[in-house]
């Protein structure tokens, strides 16, 4: 773990590479693939100041951009199509691609780094801006 995220206390941040991260224990996700994602990160940036909350990108395959959100935040919302959410519950766990804040991570890099401790992209922005952009 490197001097940054033990700092923030952010022990889910591996310190190389990148790790696999279960679903609602730290965090959950909202995960938007290719050029939509970007979109809907950028929108973020903008309607954030620029401080929207974690946010991962993958730079290989579907391109998916990772929105990181406090754990049991995704479920009991109608989200548009497009949207992935990666939560657990009975009978269904998710994992969510986590990369190091620095060093080698490819295919996944932080478009957003974490900057608090237990803050995440705000669930009600983010699906506010989703249904923008792609739909109800």
């Amino acid at each position: 773990m490197d001097t940054q995220s033990r700092e923030l206390n952010l022990d889910w941040i591996p310190a190389s590479g990148f790790q696999l991260r279960k679903a609602g224990v730290q965090f959950d996700a909202v995960r938007v693939d290719d050029e939509d994602g970007r979109r809907l990160a950028d929108l973020l940036e903008a309607m954030t100041g620029g401080d929207p909350g974690p946010v991962v990108i993958e730079a290989y395959g579907r391109r998916s951009v990772y929105f990181l959100v406090p754990a049991g935040s995704t479920s009991h919302r109608a989200w548009p199509r497009g949207v992935t959410r990666l939560n657990s519950g009975p009978g269904h766990v998710s994992y969510i691609p986590v990369p190091a804040l620095r060093g080698r991570t490819w295919p996944l890099s932080w478009r957003f780094p974490p900057t608090e401790a237990d803050r995440f992209v705000h669930p009600l922005i983010l699906l506010k801006a989703a249904s923008a952009l792609l739909g109800s």
